[in-house]
């Protein structure tokens, strides 16, 4: 499944009316007249496009028409993914991908494998307003197992509105950011089991391993993924201000074509990754030959593991440079922007992914084929208590050159030291292997982004380091943002054992 909404962008958890209505709120149901005046009721049809919308909510139509949301079934990614589905298992994968990219096309009968789309009128691609605010019930935890109401009631999180007549209203906890309920709405389109087993997408079961589905500290995939403001839920007679929330649901991902609000949504994207991780740089042995460097990271931010989402296509990865007196002495992770990680010979680099495999437990590179999947995230956090020996579980590092490689250690003390850990949404080999089997144009590749996350670039220089330790009787000094503590209280990073870059 491709790009829902990237990271946990969450699926359908508004908290407030969607949906065509000049209303304020929903609690119970509004009928014709109110507090607004008399409305002219919309019908189903025009309900069913989110122009429609736009009338009484104009601000949550603009932030939604530059989402993934909005985007999902106009991404060529998607597209060229599902073209090449279908064509490689004669049809097989069916509605498999379409389910949460274009549920509304699907469920009105306008598509069955997503193969028409563009000739699919553009009310019905995408995730929309009314298929979010029509949702009654959640009838498992994958694959889209949403339904419908059918009654023409828009539901959202709201309990006190603003009755009109341009459509019925009701209260819904799957709308409710306070609630678990609207997070097991979202994770509906993002926990995706492929059709032969593999687990292509877990963001919604990896949240409720995290510290943040608890009901104590509960953050909703919405509660991060929806910022909230004060403001008007529509703009109507008699509608007062209060909570409402954003409809952008910046993640990872991003539009690849010219689309709508693209420079906010890169921005709300790159706010959101400088704040997911925090990272330690330290040298062990740094004034004689054979020192080390060790980063350490640790996911702060997310509310599941990083980074999540699609995480086979994902690529994110560690870049470090040492230097002595202004020449580099060491680099691994270094790649210039355009050009594949997953091509660098580096025996060194730190790639944070997941790989799939085939029944035969071979590695492959497209969902319909993977049956099972290995994953080198980092862990999302189960505690925010300090004393509790899990704190520490999120906390993870790496050595630099590894033990493994030759030479193992610096031949050269250096003097100055550089990281960065660094994303690109989906790996520029992943789009390769599409254009190389024509379902991609190559003009394609050229807009994938790689962001860099400002919570890991840091620069060690021993008059910098604030943390200092012996590690077997070798001094280790670091810097840092935001961690207090270095390799001396962090696990070896997860990695992949069974697969290639």
């Amino acid at each position: 499944m491709k790009h829902v909404g990237g990271l946990i962008a969450a699926s359908a958890a508004a908290a407030l009316l969607g949906a065509g209505a000049c209303s304020g709120g929903t609690s119970g149901t509004s009928g014709t007249g109110g507090a607004g005046g008399a409305v002219a009721p919309l019908t189903t049809e025009e309900l069913m496009d989110p122009q429609a919308c736009s009338t009484c909510h104009p601000d949550h139509f603009k932030e939604w028409s530059g989402s993934m949301h909005a985007y999902a079934g106009e991404d060529p990614v998607f597209l060229a993914m599902n073209a090449r589905g279908q064509r490689e298992t004669k049809g097989a994968l069916g509605d498999f991908c379409v389910k949460c990219h274009a549920p509304m096309a699907l469920s009105t009968g306008a598509t069955k494998d997503g193969l028409n789309l563009a000739d699919v009128p553009a009310k019905l691609r995408g995730v929309t307003c009314f298929f979010c605010h029509s949702v009654d019930a959640v009838k498992g935890t994958h694959d889209n197992p949403l339904t419908l109401a059918g009654d023409g009631v828009m539901r959202g999180g709201i309990s006190d509105p603003v009755k009109t007549g341009a459509h019925q209203a009701a209260y819904s906890s799957l709308m409710d950011r306070t609630t678990a309920d609207s997070s097991s709405l979202c994770g509906s389109c993002h926990d995706i089991v492929a059709p032969l087993g593999a687990h292509l997408e877990r963001t919604y079961a990896e949240w409720q391993g995290t510290l943040f589905s608890h009901a104590d500290t509960r953050l909703s995939c919405s509660q991060c993924h929806m910022d909230g403001r004060s403001g008007l839920a529509a703009q109507a007679p008699g509608v007062k201000l209060r909570k409402v929330h954003g409809h952008g649901f910046p993640g990872v991902d991003v539009a690849l074509t010219d689309f709508p609000e693209q420079a906010t949504q890169t921005a709300a994207i790159q706010g959101s990754l400088d704040t997911t991780l925090q990272a330690a740089l330290c040298v062990k042995g740094a004034d004689s030959p054979g020192a080390t460097i060790q980063v350490v990271l640790d996911n702060v931010g997310a509310g599941h593991l990083w980074p999540s989402g699609v995480a086979h296509d994902r690529r994110a990865w560690v870049e470090v440079q040492a230097f002595a007196a202004g020449k580099v002495i060491y680099q691994s992770g270094v790649v210039a922007d355009g050009e594949s990680i997953t091509k660098s010979p580096d025996p060194d680099l730190w790639l944070m992914r997941e790989c799939l495999f085939d029944k035969q437990d071979k590695q492959v590179a497209m969902f319909w084929e993977a049956a099972s999947s290995e994953t080198a995230q980092l862990p999302g956090p189960t505690t925010n208590v300090p004393t509790d020996p899990d704190y520490y579980l999120t906390h993870v590092f790496r050595t630099f050159p590894r033990p493994t490689s030759t030479p193992a250690a610096l031949a050269t003390p250096p003097d100055r030291i550089t990281m960065r850990v660094r994303i690109v949404p989906v790996g520029l080999d992943v789009l390769d292997d599409l254009v190389a089997s024509g379902d991609l144009k190559a003009a394609v590749k050229a807009k994938m982004p790689v962001f860099t996350l400002a919570g890991t670039t840091l620069e060690w220089t021993a008059a910098a380091a604030t943390i200092k330790y012996p590690e077997q009787g070798i001094p280790v000094s670091c810097v840092s943002a935001g961690l207090t503590t270095g390799a001396n209280t962090a696990s070896p990073a997860p990695e992949n054992t069974k697969c290639s870059p």
